[in-house]
């Protein structure tokens, strides 16, 4: 890569890009104010060219005719900057560019950098994730598969229930990953700089498995142990934050800890009702009329303003309890640990959630969801080849029996497979680290 002559065009060419991927980002002027703050014009002219799918350094030198040890170079740099994500599996690394979200936003605002304007950066992202009417958010929870899911206290739930399953628990996930790191909550960190920070406590983003590793190497989080992630937990929720975490059964990436207040996902969720922005868990907020009170106190503590005190007649008496909104209750259990009359609890819901088992389940069934299939399957941006069949395929994927093909349950189920098994098989032995 030579002499960058078009500065403007390459953040142009950035942004094209990054509207390619299934966590869309809506083209817009403040979102190039952020790409030039993070990258430089090289920086966006390699970042464009980086596959959505983690590709090895040989395949990246090779595609890119770049010697591997300079390649490396300019990659790591850009991974410790937080606008490239790498990992590294039996000796090889594999890089990739990230999304906004989950990507470069909470790379740069895990940490304090005070070399870099964060302030500016701040306000510049708060005012993307706004503009328009909540556009970025409205296009990035577009379809019924998400990122995120809510994640039930169990604590919160019956003694002796049999019906949680182990990639339910907040703790079986710390238990059963293999490496851990904590960060600083990016949206409070984003809120600090706006002066609306609360008094929650800040290090709390806890990331596991290869983004752990990831995240620690580069310097976006600090690597801890298996008990002091289970501490941070348990102090998470002591402090009333609510637990969401990453939409996928295996090998799960993250737990965020979040207040209703800070989290840009849970305020944009009330802001411009949207729903679901995190898929539910499989439980929801249960009232006792005889027990309830009408305190307050659940209404208060739940993030997302699900639960509403209201009036009710017994017999010529009137009577405060607490009513819980169902299509909004995210089933985190806050709620029941915060009632002192045992009035609150979780039942199961009466149809179970769909969980995609995998990452590879999770980001086909979005892209299929979003009309990014053609983005996901041909995503080399420099081979005219596929540049052709992704054009073939975004226009098939559009059309109405294509459509009409994946609203039938069985048709869409092996559709799905087949396409999972491909992408499994394309990751090579890289599948067993992703899943």
């Amino acid at each position: 890569m030579g002499h960058i002559t078009n500065p403007e065009q390459e953040y142009r060419l950035l942004q094209q890009r990054l509207a390619q991927k299934v966590q869309a980002a809506p083209d817009s002027p403040t979102l190039t104010k952020i790409l030039t703050l993070l990258f430089s014009p090289e920086d966006a002219e390699l970042a464009r060219q980086l596959p959505h799918s983690f590709t090895s350094l040989e395949s990246l030198s090779s595609s890119l005719k770049m010697p591997e040890d300079e390649l490396n170079g300019k990659l790591t740099e850009m991974a410790q900057r937080g606008i490239v994500f790498d990992i590294e599996h039996n000796g090889k690394r594999y890089f990739t560019l990230p999304p906004v979200v989950i990507g470069f936003f909470e790379f740069t605002f895990m940490r304090t950098r005070p070399e870099a304007p964060m302030k500016e950066l701040a306000h510049l992202f708060e005012e993307y994730f706004n503009e328009n009417d909540g556009k970025f958010f409205r296009t990035h929870l577009e379809g019924q598969t998400q990122l995120f899911r809510s994640l039930v206290r169990e604590e919160a739930l019956p003694e002796n229930t049999t019906e949680i399953l182990d990639w339910e628990r907040a703790t079986q996930i710390i238990s059963s990953s293999s490496a851990f790191s904590v960060g600083i909550c990016q949206c409070q960190h984003t809120a600090e700089h706006h002066g609306r920070a609360c008094d929650k406590p800040r290090e709390v983003c806890l990331t596991f498995n290869h983004v752990a590793e990831s995240l620690s190497r580069n310097g976006h989080a600090r690597s801890i142990s298996k008990k002091e992630a289970m501490d941070i937990l348990l102090k998470s929720k002591e402090a009333g934050l609510a637990q969401t975490g990453d939409n996928v059964q295996r090998k799960v990436g993250f737990i965020c800890n979040c207040c209703g207040c800070c989290c840009h996902l849970m305020r944009a969720m009330k802001t411009f009702d949207i729903h679901p922005g995190i898929i539910t868990s499989n439980w929801i907020m249960d009232v006792d009329i005889s027990k309830c009170k009408g305190c307050g106190e659940c209404a208060k503590a739940c993030p997302i303003d699900a639960i509403n005190i209201e009036k009710i007649h017994e017999g010529d008496k009137k009577k405060m309890w607490a009513v819980g909104n169902e299509e909004v209750c995210l089933g985190c259990g806050v709620c029941s640990t915060v009632c002192k009359t045992g009035a609150s609890t979780m039942k199961s819901r009466p149809q179970r959630v769909l969980v995609p088992e995998t990452v590879f389940d999770q980001r086909i069934a979005m892209a299929l969801e979003r009309g990014k299939l053609s983005d996901l399957l041909f995503d080399n941006p420099e081979r005219m080849s596929q540049r052709a069949l992704s054009k073939f395929v975004s226009i098939l994927e559009r059309t109405a029996p294509f459509k009409a093909a994946m609203a039938r349950e069985s048709l869409k189920s092996s559709f799905l497979d087949a396409l999972v098994k491909g992408a499994r098989k394309k990751a090579g032995d890289l599948a067993s680290t992703l899943t």
